[in-house]
């Protein structure tokens, strides 16, 4: 084996197999340490009882994080296939399970390039001195509800840095109905997102295997950094402590418990199909130690990012003379309008503005790339032997993914669009993850079967599996699923822009349809397959969810005789 080369073709099977087991867990820990560490588990937390929330955090991650991405590992190794062509394999009449999970990385990989399009829009903003949201003498700026001292629920008033978001950058509208013009500037730099995401990956893993390796830990760099910067300034202290200050009596509510839980799911990303898709070209056996290192080092990031987001909160609001409750907020609104604020007020601005918004920008580029390669591991598994050679070639499938998507992602960068980007976000992931991950689990633990799952576990791991994921298979990890589902629709929410916006009636249904969009196909897989099927309905339930797995006889070396997975039980 070449050992500076990033990938080696499987001699039997001709699939691209990680050389390194760090690029494997490197691309993982990429995918699932996203912006969202940075902007969503510090308010979380410190609204669900600081400290305490991680007491329940840390107990979902356990019970329900590292079973699911453990459970997908397994699946996407022992059958060197993306999700679509794994489930079709494991349980026929199930296999839109696998397909709605690429429906849903393909609409989240659209909608949050818009964000990556923010990102560097500030992040060449950052260059500017003084820089552009600092005072409300700017051209875009309204005098009359303009304020650097703004209090942060003064609804009629907005601080320098919301009018840069709000007028500068997104020239937002009245409403989601009223699209209004193209913001060019958006939309080139969202090209450039695109690009940037397509040359990363347009190789294969050669190339993904290299970039992986600065894109997940750089942002490590920069966060240390900025952490390094922020405790040194008055009232960091006193907001860290405020973070992580127990609030016990939270412990009581069984919301605190359904977050938590929640916020374990959509942080380690299983449901979208990316690590069954990332584990297909993984050839190193210890996968279980894998998902340990990949799940805490996700939760460890999170942790680590609560301190940085709220020393730079603790010092506006020592500067500000305001509660730190009045300033965190929860978002993209905590990167785009309150951190830019904080940013104004450091030494050295320019240099710590550019710093934060390349590691979001670096961050976001890890949670992309694997979405892509979802779509095109999904097209090469469904169509690759039936297309010509020079459409089957990486570059042309993933150029196939790339470029309706981002002429669909144009919608988002017009002066309507962040209406349409906080609608996708609401709808498009939440409950449709939620249902797969449930339909994963149960799929592959109680149709495929337990007995079956062990074994495969067994030749991918070299052992059978432990107890404890057995009974998180079987009982614990689809319990907590389901109740956070229930959850989901008892307390749902229609989505709202900012504080006063509410989405209308027809733009809640064109949510709903994109929900409906990734998870119509499992009983539409389903109808098909009975239909395809001879018998009576009966008899076509009974052979629909016979396994039709076929797996290696050397599964760590992506290579061996093909032969049913039948065969291998009779041999354990």
């Amino acid at each position: 084996m070449d050992g500076t080369a990033s990938l080696e073709k499987a001699p039997s099977h001709g699939r691209e197999v990680w050389t390194r087991r760090a690029e494997f867990v490197l691309a993982c820990v990429g995918y699932a340490v996203g912006s969202g560490n940075v902007w969503r588990f510090p308010f979380i937390c410190y609204r669900n009882g600081g400290g305490a929330f991680l007491i329940p955090y840390l107990l979902m991650l356990f019970l329900c994080g590292i079973p699911m991405v453990f459970l997908e590992f397994v699946v996407g190794q022992s059958t060197l296939r993306g999700a679509t062509q794994a489930f079709a394999q494991i349980c026929p009449l199930m296999k839109g399970v696998g397909f709605a999970p690429v429906i849903i990385s393909y609409l989240t990989c659209i909608y949050f390039n818009t964000t990556v399009s923010w990102i560097l829009f500030y992040m060449l903003n950052s260059f500017s001195d003084p820089l552009p949201w600092t005072s409300c003498n700017s051209t875009w700026s309204i005098m009359g509800n303009c304020s650097s001292s703004v209090h942060s629920n003064a609804t009629h008033l907005h601080s320098p840095s919301q009018q840069f978001f709000n007028y500068r950058l997104l020239g937002i509208s009245e409403g989601i109905g009223v699209v209004g013009n193209m913001q060019w500037e958006l939309a080139g730099l969202l090209f450039l997102a695109w690009l940037t995401e397509y040359l990363c990956i347009f190789k294969g893993l050669q190339l993904t295997g290299k970039v992986v390796y600065f894109t997940a830990l750089f942002p490590y760099v920069v966060l240390l950094a900025l952490l390094i910067n922020n405790v040194r300034l008055p009232g960091a202290t006193e907001s860290i402590l405020f973070f992580l200050t127990p609030q016990w009596h939270k412990l009581q509510e069984v919301k605190i418990w359904i977050d938590a839980a929640s916020l374990i799911l959509f942080s380690t990303g299983v449901g979208f199909g990316v690590m069954v898709s990332l584990a297909s070209y993984n050839k190193f056996s210890d996968i279980l130690r894998d998902s340990f290192i990949v799940c805490i080092a996700n939760s460890a990031t999170s942790v680590f990012a609560g301190f940085v987001i709220f020393s730079a909160i603790g010092y506006l609001a020592h500067l500000r003379d305001l509660p730190v409750e009045d300033i965190a907020v929860a978002g993209p609104g905590l990167a785009f309008i309150v951190y830019p604020e904080i940013l104004t007020l450091m030494p050295a601005a320019q240099l710590w503005s550019f710093l934060f918004f390349f590691m979001l920008f670096l961050l976001s580029l890890g949670s992309q790339f694997p979405l892509l390669e979802v779509v095109a591991t999904c097209v090469k598994d469904s169509l690759g032997a039936k297309l010509p050679p020079s459409v089957s070639r990486k570059e042309v499938l993933v150029a196939v993914a790339c470029i309706p998507g981002f002429f669909i992602n144009l919608m988002c960068v017009t002066q309507g669009g962040v209406y349409l980007f906080y609608l996708m976000d609401h709808f498009t992931a939440s409950m449709s993850v939620l249902t797969m991950a449930f339909a994963e689990v149960t799929v592959v633990i109680w149709i495929f079967g337990i007995h079956r799952f062990s074994v495969l576990v067994q030749r991918t791991v070299g052992r059978p599996p432990h107890l404890f994921f057995k009974a998180c298979w079987l009982v614990i990890t689809p319990l907590l699923l389901f109740v956070i589902l229930i959850s989901s629709l008892v307390w749902y929410t229609p989505p709202q822009y900012g504080k006063s916006y509410q989405y209308p009636v027809w733009a809640q249904g064109l949510g709903w349809m994109l929900t409906l969009a990734s998870m119509i196909w499992v009983p539409l897989g389903a109808l098909r397959e009975l239909y395809l099927r001879k018998g009576t309905l009966l008899q076509r339930i009974k052979a629909a969810v016979v396994p039709e797995l076929t797996v290696v006889t050397d599964p760590l070396n992506h290579q061996g005789e093909s032969v049913p997975l039948s065969s291998i039980q009779e041999q354990s």
